[in-house]
């Protein structure tokens, strides 16, 4: 018996799931009841243990469902960031080798973008709620059984992707695990002593669930017989309201989410009781230290900080009163791994010295069909590494000094400059162009381009390519600057000296 459907036998009746926008409710014996139809509705499409299946969905209900289906039914599924563009959907869909596509009807747009350009391919394709054109129904399929046992299978997993440094996503796909995992706790449990979750945990989730954070909490607290209140999008006062609603106990956020929350005014603070709320757990991006003092000064010592990757090389972990002492820092790691800071030529940083962080000692991982880009994040020692740049002091403590090295940071986003330069470089007026984040007082970083132009340089030029990456590229990736110079700074090899051009740029 699996976490689920032991929760739905010993606490039938308590609510699972909370959607406060729309009044929508679950309880665990609802959810273990649509989990068990979706799954027998996944093995008889013929869907084999280890396949995988897409999904491009807001955040609703199904979305629980089918990440429980699927792993009773030893798939994977790819939860797609709803703001990709067709070609980029193509890439995951083709790399992940994407079995079916499973789509929400808030989405029906883009859904029929993907079949009138071919990104779906001969897929079996499925929408939810009220449906798409030229998908099957989702509701229709699961009509078809009633609640049975169900066959014995693998335990199936989330299959991430982030974005690649050559512009292309990365997947991160782990073997599916033997059956009597159903039941298994996780092989790292440390987030369960580190922030308190138990079945009393009420977990607010503000961010998209394809996220790979807000995916794995949420799980974990279903997994615990906690409460989920799902937001189907940040709004700062919308969560003050629902941990005031909901008696929340724990949450999690991104710099840019504190930076909007500490922009309401105090009478609207003021009208929230927030007493229930013990752990608020922040990563994703490096937050301004003002920031952080802030929301410290005004919800106490209950916010922790994490650093960390899909990828599990290594986590790090920091608590309020610690942070107080060490301003800046994201902390020391977790379960015995240890943390080095390597110079290019893999000798060992002295303390404060900047190099590559890696880890020794964290489970092995692969990037998906990629295996030059997972020789380039393991060394001769078996250390692993996310690529970012750090420093320790003489505790011990880490502080980030650079992410991916040309990583811009955008709201809690990963975006990297050379699939924006690879697009904007086929627009004939483009002749070169290079890419870099410079500061933002709310998202932490934008995005700007730095274009050496073939034609004169105008206003309407850089609205015209700031137009040609919007049908190109995901929102987010879309440069709200745009500045045209003549030359970019470049070696005497001809490689592009980003780090000059950084400290070119980051005044804004």
């Amino acid at each position: 018996m699996g976490h689920l459907a032991r929760w739905a036998a010993t606490q039938p009746g308590k609510i699972a799931l909370h959607f406060p926008e729309t009044g929508e409710t679950c309880t665990y014996a609802e959810l273990d009841r649509r989990a068990n139809l979706a799954t027998q509705w996944l093995v008889g499409l013929g869907l084999q243990p280890d396949e995988t299946v897409a999904l491009l969905c807001d955040n609703r209900p199904e979305f629980f469902e089918i990440a429980f289906a699927i792993r009773r039914a030893g798939l994977h599924y790819t939860p797609l960031s709803i703001h990709l563009r067709p070609r980029e959907i193509a890439y995951v869909l083709q790399d992940s080798g994407a079995k079916a596509l499973i789509v929400s009807s808030a989405l029906a747009d883009l859904a029929q973008e993907l079949v009138a350009e071919g990104a779906v391919g001969e897929r079996l394709r499925f929408a939810l709620g009220e449906g798409v054109p030229g998908y099957a129904s989702y509701e229709a399929g699961l009509a078809a059984y009633t609640p049975a046992p169900l066959p014995v299978r693998p335990v199936g997993r989330v299959f991430l992707y982030s974005s690649g440094t050559t512009g292309l996503p990365k997947g991160i796909r782990r073997p599916v695990m033997p059956p009597e995992m159903h039941a298994a706790p996780e092989p790292d449990m440390h987030w369960k002593h580190w922030y308190g979750f138990d079945d009393s945990t009420v977990y607010l989730s503000p961010a998209p669930l394809y996220h790979a954070a807000p995916n794995a909490y949420c799980m974990r607290t279903l997994n615990e017989g906690g409460s989920v209140v799902v937001l189907k999008k940040f709004d700062a006062t919308a969560c003050l309201a629902a941990i005031a609603q909901y008696g929340v106990t724990h949450s999690q956020w991104v710099p840019t989410m504190f930076v909007r929350l500490l922009a309401l005014p105090d009478a609207v603070r003021a009208q929230f009781n927030l007493s229930s709320h013990r752990c608020a757990i922040h990563a994703a991006a490096p937050c301004p230290v003002a920031v952080k003092r802030a929301m410290i000064a005004w919800w106490g010592p209950i916010i922790k900080e994490y650093y960390a990757g899909s990828e599990s090389v290594g986590t790090t972990v920091i608590d309020s009163e610690t942070w107080l002492r060490k301003p800046g820092s994201v902390g020391r790691p977790v379960n015995n791994v240890v943390l080095h800071i390597l110079h290019e030529d893999g000798s060992e940083a002295a303390p404060h010295e900047v190099g590559q962080i890696w880890f020794e000692g964290g489970p092995p991982f692969a990037y998906h069909n990629a295996s030059e880009k997972t020789a380039t994040a393991r060394n001769e020692k078996g250390w692993q590494s996310l690529g970012d740049l750090g420093s320790v002091d003489e505790e011990g403590f880490l502080f980030l000094s650079d992410r991916r090295a040309d990583l811009i940071l955008s709201g809690g986003v990963n975006i990297y400059p050379a699939e924006i330069e690879a697009a904007l470089a086929q627009h004939p007026a483009v002749r070169e162009v290079a890419v870099v984040g410079v500061p933002h007082p709310d998202f932490g970083e934008q995005v700007k381009a730095v274009v050496v132009p073939g034609e004169p340089a105008s206003p309407a030029l850089a609205e015209a390519l700031r137009d040609y990456a919007r049908q190109h590229l995901a929102g987010p990736k879309v440069p709200r600057l745009v500045e045209f110079v003549s030359e970019l700074p470049r070696s005497e090899a001809g490689k592009l000296l980003r780090r000059m051009l950084k400290e070119q740029h980051r005044g804004g």
